[in-house]
């Protein structure tokens, strides 16, 4: 399967309507939660996919262990006391669940901005509609959703087995030998949450690559950037709405991230300076998921703004050189103009103009999205801080917060 299906077939046909652009509303698991009545197009129902999800995932594991014995004890690890087990079904999962209706609402409006601000060339409408037709037949694909999920259930077994699983006596299974005997719980927990999260955590990383295909083929066509544009990126900058549409997708992967660590340091022994490379790392390649696909866009923008740096600068030498024998070398025969004279404020745009031409950034984010990715990226990890402390000495300052 290539990625130009159909793409080529449409670049020179009419396009009456133009078509819709969603990340969320296709493939196979969207339309079996539309028959079941768990979603609609408007993306609500929000609850009760929620609810579904720890169902089918969590509640067994509590149902399982009670019954086994594990849920308080009984094990080096109960249950109860697996934050790892806690974090991925109750935090992660709900969260790429509700980062559905934010990509979904804030993708398409920014990928109406192309359209509202007149990015797209006449010429190159027919061939941007036709960019969105093929994004959303890639969207749709059932080979590739079915490949991640039998990807899912079958080789990322050995993943979580030498990743993160837990080397001491479990709820959910005990290690001998090499090789992990499970229980009831654990069989539900190894062969059917796991796979469903880790399906839902795929998908999420597939419609991703979406949209990086996506912004690759707009970032070919000849944009009408606007280097005087007061947003400082020739009008691109609405693309922010993409890193903060995504985030919270990122933010599960460092509240899962979160979980493993803990578990390890608590039950295991393990110390928080261990895991500083794997962290720093982690954050490093989630924030470069979310910023690498405006970096397509840096080849216009640099040809833009030289384009504008041209331009501008020879009509100013040539009014400032107007200005300069008018105003400078013949001031005395104006004198009565001086005051309140339109030349002046004109200069004044004029140089203002050749500042926003000459502050235009070359990609269409700024410091401020960096460092707010950054913090929302890296919040689930600062709890980790904590385990820096005795757990005696914690306690102690949380009563005397309290009293």
């Amino acid at each position: 399967m290539t990625l130009d299906v159909g793409f080529e077939e449409t670049r020179g046909q009419s396009a009456p309507e133009q078509p819709d652009f969603s990340l969320v509303l296709g493939g196979p698991l969207y339309q079996l939660l539309l028959r079941a009545e768990m979603i609609r197009p408007s993306m609500d129902l929000l609850q009760r996919r929620v609810l579904l999800a720890v169902v089918i995932t969590w509640v067994p594991l509590v149902v399982l262990t009670a019954l086994g014995g594990g849920l308080l004890s009984g094990v080096s690890v109960p249950f109860l006391y697996d934050l790892d087990v806690h974090v991925r079904f109750l935090l992660a999962l709900p969260l790429l669940i509700a980062a559905e209706v934010i990509v979904h609402r804030r993708l398409r409006a920014a990928v109406d901005q192309f359209r509202e601000r007149n990015l797209i060339a006449p010429a190159d409408r027919q061939t941007f509609d036709a960019i969105v037709s093929a994004t959303m037949r890639l969207r749709n694909s059932v080979v590739i959703e079915v490949l991640l999920l039998v990807l899912s259930f079958t080789a990322g077994y050995w993943l979580w087995r030498s990743q993160a699983s837990l080397h001491v006596a479990t709820w959910y299974g005990t290690e001998a030998n090499g090789a992990i005997s499970f229980t009831w719980a654990g069989y539900w927990y190894v062969f059917v949450s796991v796979p469903i999260l880790r399906f839902i955590m795929a998908r999420w990383y597939f419609r991703i690559f979406i949209w990086y295909v996506f912004l690759f083929r707009v970032a070919r066509l000849r944009l009408q950037l606007n280097p005087l544009h007061p947003d400082h990126a020739g009008g691109l900058e609405f693309l922010n709405l993409s890193v903060d549409a995504i985030t919270p997708v990122l933010m599960a992967q460092t509240v899962f991230l979160a979980g493993v660590i803990a578990n390890q340091i608590w039950h295991e022994g393990a110390m928080l300076p261990e895991f500083k490379l794997l962290i720093g790392g982690a954050v490093a390649f989630l924030m470069l998921i979310a910023l690498f696909p405006l970096a397509f866009f840096v080849l216009q923008m640099a040809e833009a703004k030289r384009a504008a740096l041209r331009e501008y600068g020879a009509v100013a030498a040539e009014y400032a050189g107007e200005f300069r024998e008018k105003w400078l070398r013949g001031w005395q025969t104006h004198t009565n103009e001086l005051l309140g004279n339109a030349d002046f404020q004109s200069l004044a745009d004029l140089g203002n103009s050749y500042a926003v031409v000459r502050e235009m950034r070359l990609l269409p984010f700024n410091r401020n999205t960096v460092v707010r990715l950054l913090i929302l990226i890296g919040l689930p990890l600062t709890p980790l801080a904590l385990t820096m402390f005795p757990f005696e000495v914690l306690l102690q300052q949380l009563i005397k917060l309290a009293l």
